[in-house]
């Protein structure tokens, strides 16, 4: 896609972190800007930024699990621009941090609800769209290294993220087969300095757990891993940026072709699964 001033890009998950970091690219590119995010206070102020750096953007509180805000996200921005060249469905939360066999429902359907099916829904709502507005345009999805090599220790963040890159993949391909003016790419950020550790501030009431979680010394060290290694927003938004432009599929933000070799190497040899090395 070369084609970026007066375009229209849709960010959810948009008010912080990542998604913030894109829309501000795409802003600084021309593009006006659909900003969807379910914290509304959170949402307005960075739409109000944005705008006075110049930007035209439309601010839509969403909740990405539900396919009718989904929906409805998409009809208030056909409505106010006419088309949308450019989707990130980027909304995440960090999932449960519980062994697999210690998750419950409603950790399943909370990070699934929001990871997977809020891609989904994404996917749903605004490909068919696009791809009859005949127009180029581009689909990310954010994944994680996480849906690339095993994380144990918060099963449901590593299941939704896996999915999210077989999603990506199939779509890239059905997209290429039917000769569409779309593209797509995968987003598997690593560490990256947002607010998505302390993403149970938004789940809502009827999926939290009964008993308040207990202290997670995994949790504790993540969060010294994210204060020591994070990358910014910002770096992770030009990665983006960029292959959208060269039309790339596959946008890591960190080294791990190791950890990515290793398991593939695995696979092919029928060896068991080994924890990705440290450092």
């Amino acid at each position: 896609m070369q084609q970026f001033e007066g375009r229209v890009a849709v960010v959810t998950g948009g008010a912080s972190g990542i998604g913030r970091a894109m829309a501000e690219r795409f802003a600084e590119a021309g593009m006006r800007i659909v900003l969807a995010d379910v914290e509304r206070d959170a949402l307005e102020a960075t739409a109000g930024e944005l705008r006075e750096t110049g930007a035209e953007v439309l601010a839509v509180e969403t909740d990405v699990s539900s396919a009718e805000s989904v929906g409805a996200l998409a009809d208030r921005a056909w409505e106010a621009f006419g088309a949308v060249h450019v989707v990130c469905n980027n909304a995440g939360v960090g999932g449960a941090n519980v062994a697999s066999y210690r998750a419950t429902i409603a950790d399943w359907q909370w990070t699934l609800g929001v990871n997977l099916w809020g891609v989904i829904h994404g996917v749903r709502a605004f490909v068919p769209r696009m791809i009859e507005g005949g127009e180029e345009g581009h689909v990310v999805n954010t994944a994680s290294i996480a849906g690339l090599t095993p994380l144990p220790g918060n099963a449901p963040y590593g299941v939704s993220k896996a999915g999210v890159v077989a999603l990506t993949e199939a779509l890239q391909l059905e997209l290429e087969l039917r000769d569409a003016p779309v593209r797509a790419s995968v987003l598997c950020p690593g560490i990256v300095r947002t607010n998505i550790l302390d993403s149970q501030r938004n789940r809502p009431e009827a999926l939290r757990n009964p008993e308040p979680p207990r202290p997670n010394p995994a949790q504790e060290r993540l969060r010294d891993e994210f204060a020591r290694s994070a990358i910014a927003p910002a770096e992770v938004a030009a990665k983006v940026f960029e292959a959208i432009r060269d039309e790339r599929f596959w946008i890591l933000t960190h080294d791990i072709d190791s950890w990515i070799q290793r398991r593939a190497d695995g696979i092919l040899a029928r060896a068991n699964p080994q924890a990705r090395p440290r450092g």
